[in-house]
């Protein structure tokens, strides 16, 4: 250092600034952090009740007042996501009847309380046709919830099965999934504020069909405060490991099946899958040869591919499902 003392001043005066501005930068990005994890908190507790996600339109409500369709999203889907998906799909949904999407509880997967939601929202309507959209391993919920429902007298009518794995042995990244169990399992629980650096690391790890961008955006969207809870991602992992399509054969009655699904499925093995399905439910599957050709990403992906989806669902209502008569009636009430 030089003995010159107007250079010292000069340097002194130089690492005041930027002292102050390394201070004050930090202190900028401590405050914005704090204001995410505050807002993460307040929206998740918001969420911690499951919610019958309705989506409005007024043509499908007059003309089918009492036919539904409930959509059960897929793994790490946010609420906001899960009315995108169904909003994508209503040109072809919207030809049978409402529509809703079920957002699951921030606290965990809850199977009984699904269960007892869907039936109030149900006998609270009166509705007597009902069909379920399973997408990706939201199609597992839907096979159980047929089965529940039936035993408690409703009939569920169709079943749409998007890429949906009929077990963990039809996932393709098994590794993934049982490591999230056994942490989840053991009774530990991913914190929100790790929760960003824990998907990045994730999904370089096991890329799959994503780019780049893709890893960044997703990773990025686990991030919003609107993004599932931790707690809901591992309750998630557990239900995908531990579930297993067999446990259901022949207890969904007379509902139909129809697995749709892309060949270039990098998530879940569509052929084992659509074998699995069709092995498991013969009498129910009506059809599981439908592809969603050009779909990207390939897996369970609507909210991106509307077009494509659209018309795949036409034609499994178009040759499956009769339209109800006018006013939605048809079926039985079964209260």
């Amino acid at each position: 250092m030089s003995d010159d003392p107007a250079k010292v001043l000069r340097y002194a005066e130089s690492l005041g600034r930027y002292s102050r501005r390394r201070f004050l930068v930090g202190a900028a990005a401590g405050l914005t952090l704090a204001a995410d994890l505050f807002v993460t908190r307040l929206i998740q507790e918001q969420r911690e009740e499951l919610e019958i996600l309705t989506v409005r339109d007024d043509a499908a409500a007059a003309e089918f007042p009492r036919a539904m369709w409930f959509l059960f999203p897929g793994y790490k889907t946010s609420w906001e996501e899960a009315v995108w998906i169904v909003n994508s799909l209503r040109p072809a949904l919207a030809r049978r009847g409402q529509m809703a999407a079920v957002g699951y509880s921030n606290k965990g997967l809850d199977l009984d309380t699904i269960e007892a939601e869907v039936f109030r929202h149900i006998r609270t309507r009166r509705l007597n046709r009902v069909y379920f959209y399973g997408h990706s391993f939201g199609g597992m919920v839907a096979v159980e919830l047929a089965a529940r429902l039936l035993a408690r007298g409703v009939q569920v009518e169709l079943v749409i099965l998007d890429s949906s794995p009929a077990g963990r042995f039809d996932v393709l990244d098994q590794n993934m999934i049982r490591g999230v169990v056994l942490l989840y399992e053991a009774g530990y629980r991913i914190p929100s504020a790790l929760r960003g650096g824990y998907e990045l690391g994730e999904r370089i790890l096991h890329k799959d069909e994503r780019s780049w961008s893709t890893v960044v955006d997703q990773t990025l969207e686990q991030l919003s405060p609107l993004a599932p809870s931790s707690t809901l991602i591992q309750s998630e992992s557990s239900y995908i490991y531990h579930y297993d399509a067999a446990a259901f054969a022949g207890a969904i009655g007379d509902a139909e099946l129809a697995f749709i699904g892309n060949p270039g499925d990098e998530t879940v093995n569509y052929y084992t899958a659509r074998a699995r399905w069709t092995e498991v439910f013969p009498g129910n599957m009506v059809s599981n040869s439908l592809i969603t050709d050009g779909a990207r990403p390939a897996h369970a992906s609507p909210q991106w591919n509307p077009g494509i989806y659209q018309r795949v669902v036409d034609e499994v209502l178009d040759t499956y499902v009769p339209l109800p008569a006018v006013g939605g009636g048809g079926g039985k009430v079964p209260f």
